[in-house]
């Protein structure tokens, strides 16, 4: 499962929505990834979200593969794009 979304925070994904993204992707079963420029960072990790450097404006893809991949997808998507300030 895999979905498309646009980093809407005006701060980019710092130290606070990167911990919120973390802690939602803990929530599920699924391996959970970010795709971004043609390579995938593990979405239960901090550090490897951090690494990433986002910015508002940046496209993710959010990828799931597992027993809950679609809730896991879906959640996660409308936390980056309603959830985070």
């Amino acid at each position: 499962m895999e979905k498309k979304v646009i980093i809407q925070n005006e701060t980019g994904i710092h130290a606070r929505p990167a911990s919120a993204i973390v802690k939602k992707a803990n929530e599920f079963k699924s391996h959970i990834e970010i795709g971004y420029k043609d390579k995938t960072f593990n979405a239960k990790s901090i550090i490897s979200i951090m690494s990433m450097g986002l910015g508002k404006g940046s496209e993710i893809s959010i990828i799931a593969t597992g027993e809950d991949e679609t809730e896991a997808v879906d959640a996660l998507v409308d936390l980056i794009q309603n959830h985070l300030e």
